[in-house]
């Protein structure tokens, strides 16, 4: 009945529109598919197998090819022989796959090229050339650590022995300590003490010195056992449900706390390390020692994410103790983004570190004197960001990067590549084209390979010398027959955000037949995650949903009568840390009063925008926002279809939320006032949730947790849920086209105020 009211009363004002036929949605649904196969030559990134030779995809008639490109011979060659393959990974249970579309993107040349490794379907694969023969890699050995910091101890560790660079002795460990063989003739020539299940040395995280007289282990306090547990209501295999757990560690929660232990192998002696500096660790990385064998170095993340240090220890000299002491500081009045850190150690000493920071508001690269803990130099500055270490030449001291937000007048988002001396002298760009340029350098940086585009510019691949000078045009992307079939470019548009000063960035998608002299509804496409930015800025508008939707699933949508907007606003990466910062302890924002800016001033310029009608969609961060969307703003936001939602923080995993939000602090808290399940109550709009009943990434009982506050209000709205679906489904798995058609559904129905066909009166074949 509400349904009924919603359309009558949107037909007595005048702005109901035709409901799309069964052909409209075919068309859209499978616009992807018709489209895909239209371009020719559009590379993709570079992957460099030596000095001589990288290899790359790129389309070609009938799907996509992989390519080898030799630089001696300037000639490109097939990387392998598709059609051998495909029938290799068949035989081998991988499935059936068109040479030219087969399961994968990227792939890693191994023994030489005589093999590739490569992930499909969630399975790493591993096939020989020549012949060609596929099998599944085996599993990597070891016990997983749940998002990195919870050991699961129910799989048993990797304790192979760790021999000795020297070649002398074994380490492993025997019960809880560690235990050191001398390998001519088997006796023990070490033994560690102290350990227990409570308190134990990992064998994983066993490290030799160089010079072999030194090792050093993690002693590890076990975290808690948290276990989300999910039913298998329809498993394809069986009849009966099943059962499936799953180690997760949710924000709050206690982690795997390590601490290093050092021994004198040589002297059978056992050293600890004063763990004061890092007493209350979120996470320590692998201990890495030093080329002279003098000290070994690991970072902390300290619990909060507020506080990133690169700790070294030296070895103790006769008599000394082990005294740990802090190398690099990395303090935050907000969050430390431990996403984008980059560390180098000059000259494998210690004596130097190289080192990203955002200290002065921007992120830069800085040399830190690795004794003092002193900053020697900032090797970069200016109100624009570093994005990614590519080389760093020890015997030219200088740094290869890439680097955004530099051009004034240009995206912000566009990297561009540029070196730098270690004083910071000869800033030197070698990138120039108005795009994003994708780069990689060759191993011994004598070449490097950029790939350039934009959302409305198809790649261009071009070989380069490292003093930027053309060596050839690999590929130019040829997009007419795209052009011909109907495609249109997505149109960038940029409106001042919240505080009246800063540029805000979007991409709008209009149906191909736009009018403007119609009103169309909008439909804002979300994902406002802390760890990047999403609106497209490089070409290919044809990948799937995952991770903020791509633009044919845009267009798609726009083809059935909507205006479709993809926003990055306050709260996202690479526009510099104040505007990162807004989502500190904040995730609720989602940058929604920059996005409402920005809807209002396209809206100001465009008749056809009509903001009176909006609505959103979003998937896991971008489904914890639609419901945002519509219980925090309903003055805007009317219809939302959320995916897999983290509408509840305290619901999801610890290493994403605790990255951003720090720390639960109790009842009312930060985390409480973002969820929807506390805020349920508000919800003013039309509501569509969709949920992969398996979903091991965001915990399933997060949608169910907001159905139950919803029901408990007398709140109506609509739940999907897909049995066995994971995260990603009806995104880039699982039945994608149902999904989809009912997104469409929803939309069509509340936002045009139209009536979808009816699906079930069309016939249809038995399962």
């Amino acid at each position: 009945m509400r349904s009924i009211a919603a359309w009558l009363l949107l037909g007595w004002l005048g702005i109901a529109q035709a409901a799309p036929s069964a052909e409209d949605y075919a068309r859209s649904l499978g616009l992807r598919e018709r489209w895909i196969g239209t371009t020719r030559d559009v590379a993709w990134p570079a992957t460099w197998r030596d000095a001589d030779s990288f290899h790359y995809r790129k389309t070609v008639a009938g799907g996509f090819a992989f390519v080898r490109y030799e630089l001696t011979r300037g000639e490109r060659v097939p990387a392998f022989d598709h059609a051998a393959l495909a029938v290799a990974l068949e035989r081998a249970g991988g499935g059936r796959h068109d040479p030219l579309r087969l399961p994968f993107e990227t792939f890693s040349a191994e023994d030489g090229g005589a093999a590739i490794a490569f992930q499909a379907a969630g399975a790493r694969w591993r096939c020989t050339l020549a012949p060609a023969e596929c099998a599944p890699a085996p599993a990597r050995p070891g016990r997983p650590r749940a998002f990195g910091v919870v050991r699961d101890l129910a799989v048993p560790a990797d304790d192979r022995p760790r021999r000795s660079p020297d070649g002398r002795h074994e380490a492993t460990v025997d019960g809880h300590d560690v235990v050191v063989r001398r390998v001519s003739d088997g006796a023990v020539v070490l033994r560690g003490e102290g350990g227990h299940a409570a308190d134990f040395d990992d064998p994983e995280t066993l490290a030799w010195s160089p010079d072999s007289r030194w090792l050093a282990v993690y002693r590890v306090q076990p975290g808690d056992r948290r276990e989300v547990v999910r039913v298998e209501a329809a498993p394809r295999d069986r009849r009966q449900p099943r059962v499936r757990t799953q180690l997760y560690p949710k924000p709050g929660d206690a982690v795997d706390v390590e601490r290093p232990l050092l021994f004198d192998v040589g002297r059978g002696r056992r050293f600890e390390i004063d763990a004061a500096q890092f007493a209350n660790p979120y996470r320590l990385s692998p201990i890495e020692w030093r080329r002279d064998s003098g000290s070994f170095a690991f970072e902390v993340v300290h619990r909060g994410h507020q506080r990133v240090d690169l700790i070294a220890v030296d070895v103790p000299g006769e008599g000394d103790v082990a005294g740990p002491w802090i190398a690099v500081a990395e303090p935050g009045a907000t969050f430390v983004d431990t996403w984008r850190g980059f560390r180098h150690d000059v000259g494998g000493r210690g004596e130097e570190i190289l080192w990203l920071s955002e200290r002065d508001g921007w992120r830069h690269l800085y040399l830190f004197d690795g004794r003092s803990g002193e900053v020697k130099r900032q090797i970069t500055q200016g109100e624009w960001v570093v994005r990614e270490v590519l080389r760093v030449d020890e015997a030219a001291r200088r740094v290869w990067f890439t680097a955004s937000g530099m051009d004034a007048g240009r995206d912000p988002y566009f990297r561009h590549l540029f070196r730098v001396d270690f004083d910071g002298g000869n800033l030197t760009r070698l990138t120039d084209a108005d795009a994003d340029h994708d780069v990689a350098v060759s191993p011994d940086g004598a070449h490097y390979v950029d790939v350039h585009s934009r959302v409305d510019l198809p790649p261009v691949m071009e070989l380069r010398r490292a003093d930027g000078g053309l060596v050839a045009e690999i590929e130019r992307g040829d997009i007419s027959a795209l052009q011909a079939a109907g495609w249109r470019a997505p149109e960038p548009f940029v409106a001042k955000g919240r505080d009246g000063t800063t540029d805000i960035w979007g991409l709008v998608v209009r149906p191909r037949d736009h009018d403007p002299a119609k009103r169309y509804p909008v439909i804002e496409n979300i994902y406002a995650g802390p760890h990047d930015a999403f609106v497209p800025k490089t070409f290919w508008p044809f990948g799937y949903h995952s991770g903020g939707d791509k633009q044919i699933g845009m267009q798609a949508l726009a083809d059935l009568g909507f205006i479709v907007v993809q926003i990055d606003g306050m709260g996202t990466a690479h526009r510099g840390k104040a505007f990162h910062d807004v989502a500190w302890k904040n995730l609720g924002d989602s940058g929604f009063p920059d996005r409402i800016a920005w809807h209002r001033a396209l809206a100001a310029t465009d008749p056809s925008y009509d903001i009176s009608r909006v609505g959103i969609y979003g998937a896991s961060a971008g489904g914890q926002s639609t419901l945002g969307a519509l219980l925090f703003h309903p003055d805007i936001y009317k219809v939302g279809v959320a995916w897999n939602g983290c509408y509840d923080n305290r619901m999801d995993k610890i290493s994403w939320n605790e990255q951003w939000m720090g720390l639960p602090e109790g009842e009312g808290d930060h985390y409480a006032r973002a969820s929807g399940v506390d805020n349920a109550h508000r919800l003013q709009g039309e509501l569509l949730m969709i949920l992969g009943e398996q979903d091991d990434n965001v915990d399933p009982a997060s949608t169910m947790q907001v159905a139950d506050a919803l029901v408990r209000a007398g709140k109506d709205f609509d739940l999907l849920a897909i049995p066995g679906g994971g995260h990603a489904v009806g995104r880039s798995e699982g039945p994608i086209e149902y999904a989809h058609r009912r997104q469409s559904d929803f939309f069509v129905r509340h936002l045009l105020g139209a009536q979808p066909p009816r699906w079930n009166g069309t016939a249809a074949t038995g399962p």
